[in-house]
């Protein structure tokens, strides 16, 4: 029979030219600016490169674009060509604030775009890009993922309509390890190519691909890995922080990916909010009241000390998620600002009653897109 497989064949063609057996992988290929239509995901943890791929994409296209005019002829469609680049960023976006405003900047470097970087904020400002800029064939959007999910059916209805390719460097997963939001979601299903892209396991011992974000408060040294209830949009820059309402961030194997309590989330807090959602709420409201003012009674320590205090390994390190400050409102908003649970007026009133950290819950509220004010007085007669 006879042997079709590749590699064997390829190892046996090298032999026979008294070369060694080698593993051929693929080739690092530049960027093809002939196909029209195109939505790219570039998927990976945060230091995978992804960003660092848009560069290279930017840097083909100023070679593609020394080429003679013929060369139009098969990356333009109606006039648009995809050797013009924009590469687009949030107008929230604080990292690399030491580069130059026009930077497209990544981990070790950057490039400058001159007047073809725009910073929007929703999918709306995306549309008034486009219009302004019709002679634009590719469009790289950063961290499309933190957009509304309108952006996708945008980006899909301008690509089929005039050809345009769309690059999306950018998270699919969160810190969670469930897929980011509903935006990622609609960008898996409208994705006409994905591209996953690894990183190291950042921890100290470890070399393993990695293709997790894992995120982590440092208090007094310790490394404490977020709750499962953590909000899920935190917005704050790239630089190390010690600050025990900020996050870090490094990429993680599955090994040495942190996150505890995501059983206590479903078991215990979800099924609270429940209650209160439907007018039973003191038993939250005791359950705050302890993880706020006397931790060891609450029944999130319980379960922690349960399931992690006599663990071998590294998992030990989960106990140090109980350091870090505002356990209490990261459940409030959780159960708020994702699940839907708990109303507005109850926020406010828990907010009220047990004294909570209001300027901590307005910006993180207003970071997950679920402002509320919680300065107005409290409604007499609810609950």
């Amino acid at each position: 029979m006879q042997n079709t497989d590749n590699s064997i064949n390829t190892n046996s063609f090298l032999k026979s030219l008294g070369f060694p057996s080698v593993e051929i992988h693929q080739t690092f290929t530049h960027f093809d600016f002939t196909k029209p239509s195109k939505r790219v995901l570039v998927i990976g943890p945060m230091g995978s490169g992804k960003t660092e791929f848009s560069a290279r994409v930017w840097r083909d296209a100023k070679v593609a674009l020394s080429k003679s005019d013929k060369i139009m002829a098969l990356t333009a469609t109606d006039g648009v060509d995809r050797r013009k680049v924009m590469f687009v960023r949030s107008l929230h976006d604080s990292r690399f604030e030491e580069y130059p405003d026009d930077a497209l900047a990544y981990r070790g470097g950057y490039v400058r775009c001159g007047k073809n970087i725009v910073r929007i904020k929703d999918s709306f400002d995306l549309e008034q890009a486009i219009q302004e800029n019709l002679d634009i064939g590719t469009w790289i959007i950063d961290e499309a993922s933190f957009y509304d999910e309108r952006l996708a059916y945008v980006v899909r209805n301008h690509s089929v309509a005039r050809g345009l390719l769309f690059i999306f460097p950018t998270l699919i997963l969160n810190f969670r390890r469930d897929i980011f939001n509903s935006t990622a979601r609609l960008m898996l299903d409208t994705a006409t190519d994905v591209i996953p892209l690894t990183a190291y396991c950042e921890h100290d011992e470890c070399l393993k691909d990695s293709f997790y974000t894992y995120r982590y408060y440092t208090v007094n040294g310790k490394e404490c890995p977020a709750l499962y209830f953590d909000p899920l949009i935190i917005v704050g820059g790239d630089a190390k922080k010690e600050d025990p309402l900020q996050p870090n961030y490094c990429t993680r194997c599955d090994i040495h990916h942190y996150l505890p309590a995501k059983e206590y989330t479903f078991f215990t807090l979800k099924p609270l909010g429940e209650r209160a959602s439907g007018g039973d709420y003191p038993p939250l409201k005791q359950e705050l009241y302890n993880i706020k003012f006397n931790i060891d009674s609450s029944l999130l320590y319980h379960y922690m000390s349960d399931r992690y205090s006599n663990t071998q390994g590294g998992e030990h390190i989960c106990m140090n998620a109980l350091l870090p400050s505002c356990i209490a409102e990261k459940a409030l908003i959780y159960l708020y600002a994702e699940q839907n649970l708990i109303t507005e007026e109850l926020l406010i009133r828990l907010t009220e009653e047990l004294d909570l950290d209001r300027e901590y819950m307005k910006k993180t509220l207003q970071d997950n897109r679920r402002p509320v004010n919680l300065d107005q007085p409290l409604l007499k007669g609810l609950y």
